[in-house]
């Protein structure tokens, strides 16, 4: 299912929690929204889904309007499914139960019994649950019950899934391996997700295109690679994964760095940097040396990853993030110079 957010716009009193946001989503697409806390990620899923009105614009699905000032389809009558933060499972009702409980709504009183008992089961394994339909909530682990929130939300085939930072209280090698059961879900099922994270992996390593917002608008639009690559703004740029930026000047194409007699040529950085005097660059993209030129600098902290390591850098008044391998060892103190790569120094 398509959906189409025009113009929309969400006031909590004198709060502006939505700021005209516009956003076309096509048919099976997987989008995440990302943002900080209080950015209007979750309002803006919660209105998608018909649990808040707007107060001004207009959502379509597939074309039919369902949400605006003066029209609010019940949620009941959307055909999508929820997974919310908090699981939200029932203590007393088993891994099954919990899956059954939407075949009984009045939506799905059209399907047969054992149509539904055909749904129910195909939701189950989907989500790897089979073996554990008979056991509560207390007697599952976190993942096992995040798996079932999503059985739940995917066995009546939605054609919308919203999902609400589901994976935000589990542990960090758990995250990872749910990311791959929704990817999988989303490949099985075909249908549309809205996915809120404020995780900028969980969205980057998911997601067909990604939202970026703050201050109930939208900063960007774009795929992971586009995003990461080209921040339209300056802070995408150092919210999805921390970005260097390097004062200077720029001459057209040309970028000279501030009291340095260092020039890059690149003709794909945002004009909003070439305003602000700014040259974005990742971590990744700058290596360390001892000698030659580059950015003097002095190494203020290290950080072992395994494979890389990250350096705190301080060059002036500003401290830049360095990613560099596992062999490439520095230590607090030391004097270093930074050379930009994948850039064009002349």
């Amino acid at each position: 299912m398509s959906l189409s957010i025009e113009n929309v716009t969400k006031k909590f009193n004198q709060t502006l929690a939505l700021d005209h946001i516009n956003v076309s989503i096509k048919d099976s697409e997987f989008i995440a929204i990302l943002g900080p806390s209080g950015c209007g990620k979750t309002t803006l899923l919660r209105t998608i889904g018909g649990f808040i009105q707007p107060t001004s614009g207009t959502i379509r699905m597939d074309g039919v309007v369902c949400s605006d000032a003066k029209t609010m389809i019940p949620v009941e009558q959307r055909n999508l499914g929820m997974v919310f933060q908090s699981f939200a499972l029932w203590p007393h009702m088993t891994v099954r139960q919990h899956v059954e409980f939407p075949m009984k709504s009045k939506r799905q009183r059209h399907i047969s019994a054992q149509e539904k008992e055909k749904m129910v089961d195909y939701a189950l394994k989907c989500t790897g649950l089979t073996a554990l339909e008979n056991r509560l909530p207390g007697e599952l682990s976190g993942g096992q019950r995040q798996r079932v929130a999503l059985a739940r939300a995917i066995v009546g085939k939605p054609s919308v899934l919203l999902m609400d930072e589901p994976l935000s209280a589990l542990d960090a090698e758990l995250k990872i391996s749910m990311r791959k059961e929704i990817q999988d879900i989303h490949k099985m099922t075909g249908a549309t997700i809205v996915y809120v994270t404020h995780d900028q992996s969980e969205a980057m390593a998911m997601a067909d295109r990604i939202i970026i917002m703050k201050d109930g608008k939208i900063e960007q639009i774009g795929t992971p690679k586009e995003i990461y690559c080209h921040p339209a703004t300056r802070f995408v740029s150092t919210f999805v994964s921390k970005c260097n930026l390097i004062k200077g000047r720029w001459n057209g194409d040309y970028f000279q760095v501030l009291n340095e007699p260092i020039r890059y040529h690149d003709g794909e950085i945002a004009p909003v940097f070439h305003q602000e005097g700014l040259y974005p660059v990742r971590p990744e993209e700058i290596r360390l040396v001892t000698q030659g030129e580059g950015i003097p600098g002095v190494i203020t902290n290290k950080q072992y990853n395994g494979r890389e390591i990250h350096y705190s850098v301080q060059y002036g008044e500003d401290n830049f993030t360095v990613y560099t391998s596992a062999n490439e060892e520095y230590e607090p103190g030391q004097n270093i110079k930074m050379v930009i790569e994948r850039r064009e120094a002349v």
